[in-house]
């Protein structure tokens, strides 16, 4: 059994270093490149899938589309859903984060980006940034929308909607693309690779390279593997590794 995961493109708000969390934003050039370049390393590995699952935020819809497209499979039918959203960042969103490293020190912006359980601060609710004011969310129970999520709580979200939605499609051997965000996609190496609150910390994910899961017959990981060569599998893991930090250090 396979499943590959890709982390969608760099955004406009990635090139500028700022919180985004579920704040609707659109890729960068770079990213569409990102995007374009995974869908052909699938496309020349030989994968093929017959179903694709992405989030609300048109980052990881629209590196879907590209992705389908370079391997001339845009008929594929795509499931999309909120579960599935990067995590929520609170009022931390829409701030820089070097400097908000700067102002609060990179070790508190750590925590806030990369520690399990620490919340970042939250919205209010009648904040224009509250997913209970958007219309995108107009079919979720206001109760299930987070105002701010720690890692522990984007899990709580992610492995529910995995498990009765996408688990056993992978069982019966349908072949699933997941499309997402930096961290509901570490929601999901923590569960595979059973990691530990703290060696999830310093897991990176970088965006627009598949990353392949091979499980065995019971769901445990046989092989795990990136579509990219080393150097620039490194490269890019470097990037997502040192957002956030004050280049003055």
């Amino acid at each position: 059994m396979k499943l590959v995961l890709v982390r969608h493109g760099e955004s406009e708000w990635n090139r500028k270093n700022l919180f985004t969390g579920w704040t609707d934003v659109e890729l960068s050039d770079k990213g569409r490149l990102e995007a374009k370049t995974g869908g052909a390393a699938l496309r020349d590995a030989g994968f093929d899938f017959d179903v694709c699952y992405t989030s609300y935020l048109k980052r990881a819809i629209h590196t879907l589309d590209i992705v389908l497209d370079e391997m001339d499979r845009s008929w594929l039918p795509v499931h999309k859903d909120w579960h599935l959203n990067e995590r929520h960042y609170g009022s931390l969103q829409g701030l820089n984060k070097e400097e908000t490293a700067e102002r609060f020190g990179e070790e508190q912006v750590h925590i806030w980006r990369r520690s399990y359980g620490t919340l970042p601060p939250l919205l209010d609710e009648d904040d224009d940034r509250s997913p209970h004011n958007m219309i995108m969310y107009r079919g979720a129970s206001t109760k299930k929308l987070p105002l701010g999520e720690s890692l522990e709580t984007t899990i709580d979200r992610v492995i529910p909607y995995f498990n009765k939605h996408i688990k056993p499609k992978v069982q019966e051997g349908t072949r699933v693309l997941i499309v997402a965000h930096g961290n509901s996609l570490r929601a999901l190496v923590k569960y595979f690779e059973e990691l530990s609150n703290d060696e999830i910390m310093d897991v990176n994910i970088p965006t627009g390279i598949p990353l392949v899961y091979e499980f065995d017959e019971d769901f445990h990981v046989n092989k795990k593997y990136y579509l990219a060569d080393e150097a620039t599998l490194k490269e890019e893991m470097d990037s997502v590794k040192n957002q956030g930090k004050s280049k003055d250090k």
